[in-house]
């Protein structure tokens, strides 16, 4: 019993070790190379300028949710940024399979789940730099706190979740082609989610079929739970469906992706 426990713990260290290995091989690709990072910041930073602009007098309309453009645009513009970092780690790894470096991976002993978990940790660390600029712009711009620094919190959380879900759902579709240019088909479903949902107008301004594709999207739940501390205090109502949401996300996306490595290794 004891030898079990003791290859049990010695497997478990090696899957993290290898899973850091790979988290922070990303990060230090990002530090050798800048430009990696700059359109995952640049981005949210550009939306979050025009929203505010171009939604900024919908304010004065009863109903909006705060007086505050920046306090409704801000999140909106950080879950962008995650989206575009969970595609950015997706698309390391379609660089690794493309010059050869993936398959070195793959002669890795013991579970491929590593692999996936350490391409993740990447991804939702890597969110964490358009969230933050995100929040910086906003806060020159008038940005308010009203659910106090647990805001701060529920944001890192649901952009960590969206940029890891997406980084899955990418490594599903690059898996299966093994190229590049299919990150094309994540970035499509990356912006489609987020336009479709709540991002720029509450729900019960919209009517008709986006009424009815924002009310089913997923994002929707999320965004509420990372927007409720902009425009009030934190409630239980508000926070789970939103973790309900992320973790379902993730867990489709991660199966999708698990499926497809176990065949490309096979």
């Amino acid at each position: 019993m004891s030898a079990v426990t003791v290859d049990h713990s010695t497997d478990l260290r090696f899957a993290g070790m290898v899973a850091s290995a790979i988290c922070g091989r990303g990060m230090r690709r990002i530090v050798a190379r800048p430009t990696l990072i700059m359109p995952v910041l640049l981005m949210p930073l550009i939306f979050v300028v025009s929203f505010t602009g171009a939604f900024g007098s919908l304010t004065r309309v009863e109903g909006y949710g705060t007086d505050n453009v920046f306090n409704w645009m801000a999140v909106y513009a950080a879950m962008q940024g995650a989206v575009f970092a969970g595609v950015g780690g997706a698309s390391t790894t379609a660089e690794d399979i493309e010059n050869g470096f993936f398959d070195r991976l793959l002669l890795t002993p013991g579970s491929r789940v590593p692999i996936l978990v350490g391409t993740m940790a990447y991804s939702a660390l890597r969110s964490t730099i358009p969230t933050t600029g995100v929040l910086l712009v906003s806060a020159l711009g008038g940005l308010r706190l009203p659910g106090g620094p647990l805001a701060l919190v529920t944001v890192y959380v649901a952009t960590a979740g969206m940029a890891s879900a997406f980084c899955l759902l990418g490594l599903a579709v690059v898996y299966r082609f093994r190229t590049m240019r299919s990150m094309i088909l994540i970035q499509v479903c990356g912006f489609s989610l987020m336009f479709l949902s709540t991002g720029q107008v509450p729900l019960h301004f919209m009517n008709g079929w986006l009424h009815t594709v924002a009310r089913v999207n997923p994002v929707t739940n999320v965004l509420r739970f990372a927007r409720q501390g902009f425009l009030g205090d934190l409630t239980w109502s508000m926070t789970w469906p939103g973790l309900v949401a992320l973790g379902a996300m993730v867990a489709v996306a991660g199966s999708l992706a698990a499926h497809q490595l176990r065949r490309l290794a096979a």
